[in-house]
């Protein structure tokens, strides 16, 4: 099968809310201090280019150079009809490509955008997921890469590029203070939305939920700040438990078939949801924007039904009804080919955010196409969907 390519005329402005740069060797290495210098090594083994962190190589990333990449929606057709023939993840791939400037700056970029038909997008990094689960058990580590990498993404990207790329800084919690001082000097560079891992937090004295009371300070920065706060899908952390199911321990390696990884895909975003709720931290800052990127949304309805037998035998638990301070505070990002009008059903249009996921190989080719899954809405309920409800969200 080929890949759908389909470019639509649309009557409104799109704001996409995924979509992705690449970062080149440099973007982990350009800023890191003389004392960190080899906390990040690009290696060769085999004659393939691999990312070293602390001396340990990962293949979380296949290609960490992108130098050669697959092309964008390379798998549409995968996650709208399937794996009948059981091919391979490097089979559906198809043929790569050389990568091209629009994938690492954002002039060409913009360019990219006019001839794809977007008018806005956040500009999630790719390589940066695999940071906090690789030195989880060094924070102050984590504090300093993730700090290197934001000084790159703002040399480059900027944070807000013409009123039309929004850089989403990483923001890694380990330290409240330290938190806090990188929120504050992405804010005052132009940051209007924020990337944080859906995981619990690495600390010195082992992980914990973001939504504890100890990192209140920060959260109420953020809305302060009036930032919107992006929950991308990442490595949290999981492969730990389908690894012990297989019997062998692994790092998450999400571009080899694992049927465990599959069956759990989405339970890092279904236990950060839930632990916005049962630990608080939703409840306590009514007006603090959050959105779930690039995870769908099948997990929300198993979550909201479990949830409902939770509050019904431990109300005291909560502030509140969690199952309502989800459907109304939490927006999300379906993918094209899931039933949209179920979500919308469930939370109602105005939760609802448009993402494409540009140019990774699992969204779509043509970002435009998403709009024919809307067709049947109202026009004004289509508009709300491709821009107008993240526009309200990322406020200049």
């Amino acid at each position: 099968m080929g890949q759908l390519s389909h470019r639509v005329d649309i009557p409104f402005p799109l704001f996409d809310a995924d979509n992705h740069l690449y970062e080149p060797p440099e973007a982990l290495t350009k800023f890191l201090p003389k004392e960190y210098k080899d906390i990040v090594q690009y290696v060769e083994v085999n004659g393939r280019t691999k990312i070293a962190l602390r001396g340990q190589i990962s293949n979380y990333i296949p290609n960490p150079t992108f130098s050669v990449v697959a092309k964008p929606g390379a798998w549409e057709e995968y996650f709208k009809f399937g794996n009948p023939d059981g091919k391979s993840k490097r089979e559906l791939f198809g043929e790569p490509m050389k990568a091209i400037p629009a994938f690492f700056e954002p002039g060409p970029r913009l360019e990219k955008m006019n001839e794809l038909g977007l008018d806005r997008t956040l500009m999630f990094p790719t390589l940066a997921s695999l940071i906090e689960e690789r030195l989880s058990d060094d924070p102050i580590a984590i504090h300093v890469i993730v700090h290197a990498l934001n000084e790159w993404l703002h040399e480059v990207w900027g944070f807000n590029y013409q009123n039309r790329i929004f850089t989403t800084p990483v923001i890694t919690l380990p330290i409240v203070e330290k938190a806090i001082e990188e929120l504050e000097w992405a804010v005052k560079r132009g940051a209007r939305a924020i990337l944080i891992r859906p995981a619990p937090v690495p600390g010195f004295r082992g992980p914990r939920s973001f939504a504890l009371p100890e990192f209140d300070p920060f959260w109420q920065k953020c809305v302060e700040y009036d930032v919107f706060v992006g929950m991308h899908s990442s490595d949290s952390g999981y492969s730990r438990y389908t690894s012990e199911w297989d019997g062998a321990a692994q790092e998450m390696l999400p571009f080899q078939t694992n049927a465990m990884s599959i069956l759990n895909e989405w339970r890092p975003i279904q236990d950060a949801v839930a632990s916005w709720v049962i630990h608080g931290a939703l409840f306590r800052f009514p007006t603090l924007k959050v959105g779930i990127v690039e995870a769908g949304s099948k997990w929300m309805f198993p979550l909201l039904d479990s949830m409902t037998e939770v509050y019904k035998k431990a109300p005291e638990a909560f502030l509140g009804n969690p199952m309502e301070e989800i459907k109304k505070r939490i927006y999300v990002s379906p993918f094209y080919e899931e039933g949209i009008d179920d979500l919308i059903n469930l939370i109602g249009v105005d939760q609802v955010l448009y993402g494409s996921d540009w140019p990774h190989p699992e969204g779509l080719a043509e970002p435009t196409h998403y709009v024919t899954a809307l067709e049947h809405l109202a026009v004004e309920d289509q508009a709300k969907i491709m821009g107008g409800n993240l526009g309200r969200l990322v406020t200049v």
